[in-house]
């Protein structure tokens, strides 16, 4: 038996199997009323001091008994805590959904448990039957062209890669080496927030952010708000037609595990071609491990993507292959301290 069903078996000893199931199968509720939590500022209005529901409810337009219903619940799942009376003070759980927190996983709990990503899970069964991914049959069109026509949601997205790159971008900028690297191409990379930590280290580094034309005001804004803007800048394209050309280093951060392995090889085609001598290509993903023993994130983060966009999660030989057909040759996989790893690779010879 694994470690990881030693300490399910321990649970379930513990408290039985069917409460630990009965938690598994209203996990829904949870998500929810995180999300609502989120939606209804609740970290801020706590950030003060103890809150009423009246207050609450007041401030965000609110039915003040539904309001005091909602935040029983969320004292029972350690959101808030009841003090002095019907008054409702944070936790250190509830300020994960701060705006300001570092790392702050607001944007996740906004968008996750939207609809982009809410209906394309309820149909996770007809996923696994046909293999085919749910966007389509649930929005009407792919998660992207649906983001590109809801930008609140697309926003509350984006927020919630920028506090989860916040962590897992500090850790890559401290195991990658960009000593001599004059340019880095940030291929899909969104706000940017990957190549802000590594230009911090690197004050030498200049930068190319490539998206899709509708993020590039954000990734221009955010620039702009590091103080960055003058060594890096925002191209709008295609991944799939083209990448710019001349990069020391191509960084692909949560890119290839939304797309299936034709697609991956030709982005890491048009990688490989725009590459100067010496030029790297570093992946950042989550690895497929040994089953049963890895974390749960990993195998829930490959459904997601089965459900979602077509997309997986791969094992590091399943990397290796795409280099392959690419032109590509892996040469260092790094952990870090998040679910990421690096995967570095060049040109083969």
């Amino acid at each position: 038996m694994s470690e990881q069903l030693s300490e399910f078996a321990t649970e379930y000893e513990a408290r039985g199997a069917g409460a630990v199931m009965w938690e598994m199968i209203t996990g829904y509720r949870v998500s929810q009323i995180v999300r609502v939590a989120a939606a209804l500022s609740l970290a801020e209005h706590c950030a003060d001091g103890p809150v009423s529901a009246a207050e609450v409810a007041r401030l965000e337009s609110a039915d003040v008994t539904a309001t005091a219903r909602f935040l029983r619940a969320c004292a029972a799942i350690g959101l808030v805590k009841c003090v002095d009376g019907p008054r409702f003070a944070a936790t250190p759980l509830l300020a994960a959904l701060h705006r300001d927190t570092p790392g702050s996983l607001r944007g996740f709990a906004l968008s996750l448990s939207a609809k982009g990503h809410w209906l394309p899970w309820g149909q996770l069964l007809e996923a696994v039957k046909t293999g085919e991914h749910q966007a389509v049959g649930t929005l009407g069109r792919e998660l992207f062209a649906y983001y590109a026509t809801e930008p609140g949601e697309a926003a509350a997205f984006t927020d919630g890669l920028q506090g989860m790159t916040s962590v897992a971008g500090a850790e890559a900028a401290r195991v990658i080496d960009t000593t001599g690297t004059r340019l880095a191409v940030d291929v899909g990379g969104a706000s940017g927030d990957l190549l802000h930590d590594l230009m911090r280290v690197n004050p030498e580094l200049e930068g190319i952010v490539l998206d899709l034309p509708h993020v590039t005001p954000d990734a221009l804004a955010a620039a702009a708000r590091q103080g960055l803007d003058g060594r890096l800048s925002v191209v709008p394209g295609d991944f799939f037609e083209a990448v710019p050309e001349g990069g020391d280093l191509y960084l692909l951060r949560y890119v290839l595990h939304d797309w299936d392995d034709e697609k991956c090889v030709r982005i890491l085609s048009n990688c490989r071609r725009a590459m100067r001598p010496g030029s790297r290509v570093l992946v950042l993903e989550m690895i497929l491990g040994e089953v049963g023993r890895e974390p749960v994130v990993v195998p829930s983060q490959d459904l997601n993507m089965l459900v979602l966009l077509g997309g997986r999660e791969r094992t590091v030989e399943q990397f290796d292959e795409l280099f392959k057909a690419a032109g590509l040759r892996r040469t260092a996989v790094t952990e870090t301290e998040s679910p990421m790893s690096v995967i570095e690779a060049v040109a083969q010879d």
